[in-house]
């Protein structure tokens, strides 16, 4: 399985390479100019492109174009998504990198992630999925993001837009029971919740706090997923695919091949994509009496889980 790293931490080339030289989607953030406008693109959505371009390219901010129009609303910020991508050196003309083509998967990229250039977030907010989209990053937006170096030269990048996924759950709210954990969201979606003061079930309960309208997640899918996860008696957060700025992705099956513990699996199994679902799980259907990590062993644990694609 293909984790939700995004392109500069998948491809780590790219950073030596540069280093070395749900509602309405807002505006672009970034626009056409006489920079992209010269750059040519050839060749079919999904094949390796053939591009060419004067050099050098000195554009003062990023800027973009669609090249192959896609379907849907604009990508923005917060968005995982499934990329072809092919990036030059704006000086030189020189490939850098091509990813993501031929008999290689497409890769998992998260828009504005921890580990994204900042002018592929621009660039990228001017596609949709099924969009091929070609931008001009500078030097000022291309800063390596772990560790802020900036390049001498900017990057010339082409990007495939094969998938793209929910950045939350956008399905219709729903009445959880009394006595089942209270969750608040934030503007962006991220979960605030209060256990209440009580023993816990013993069996795995779960409830439908938004219902979606998508595809039915089945057993051996992978699934996008925002998730938080809390210890039903301290009330603390162990672990958060929010606060780690990118959505996750796992294979949730009934059997050994399942990649997340047997109750975050049922809760998000036979749901629908775009749900947010609640789960009380037990410590037999979680990290039984030996723990994992930060969770001590017999921890019940409850998750907020939002069902953002199936990969």
């Amino acid at each position: 399985m293909r984790s939700s790293l995004a392109l500069i931490a998948t491809t780590g080339v790219l950073a030596i390479a540069l280093t070395g030289c749900a509602g309405t989607a807002p505006a672009p953030q970034a626009s056409t100019g006489s920079s992209v406008d010269a750059v040519d693109v050839q060749g079919d959505f999904g094949s390796e492109p053939r591009v060419s371009f004067p050099t050098p390219l000195t554009p003062e901010a990023t800027q973009c174009v669609e090249v192959i129009a896609g379907t849907g609303p604009l990508l923005q910020e917060g968005q995982m998504v499934m990329v072809s991508a092919a990036l030059f050196d704006t000086e030189t003309g020189d490939e850098i990198q091509a990813v993501g083509y031929g008999d290689d998967d497409p890769v998992a990229l998260t828009i504005g992630g921890p580990s994204t250039l900042d002018g592929f977030t621009k660039g990228l907010t001017c596609a949709r999925e099924g969009s091929r989209v070609a931008m001009v990053v500078p030097p000022a937006d291309a800063s390596n993001p772990s560790t802020g170096a900036k390049p001498q030269t900017g990057v010339v990048a082409v990007f495939d837009v094969h998938q793209a996924f929910l950045s939350r759950a956008d399905g219709a709210p729903r009445l959880s029971r009394d006595g089942f954990p209270a969750v608040v969201l934030a503007p962006d979606g991220r979960p605030g919740i209060t256990v209440p003061k009580a023993d816990p079930p013993t069996t795995t309960q779960v409830e439908v706090l938004r219902e979606g309208s998508g595809e039915t997640v089945e057993s051996g899918d992978r699934v996008v997923v925002h998730y938080t996860g809390v210890l039903w008696d301290e009330g603390t957060v162990f672990d958060s695919s929010w606060s780690k700025g990118a959505a996750a992705v796992f294979t949730v099956a009934d059997d050994e091949d399942s990649q997340v513990v047997p109750g975050f699996a049922e809760a998000i199994i036979g749901q629908k994509v775009g749900s947010q679902v609640g789960v009380i799980i037990p410590p037999d259907q979680a990290y039984g009496d030996q723990g994992s990590g930060s969770v001590p062993g017999g921890a019940t644990l409850f998750f907020v889980i939002d069902i953002l694609g199936v990969a």
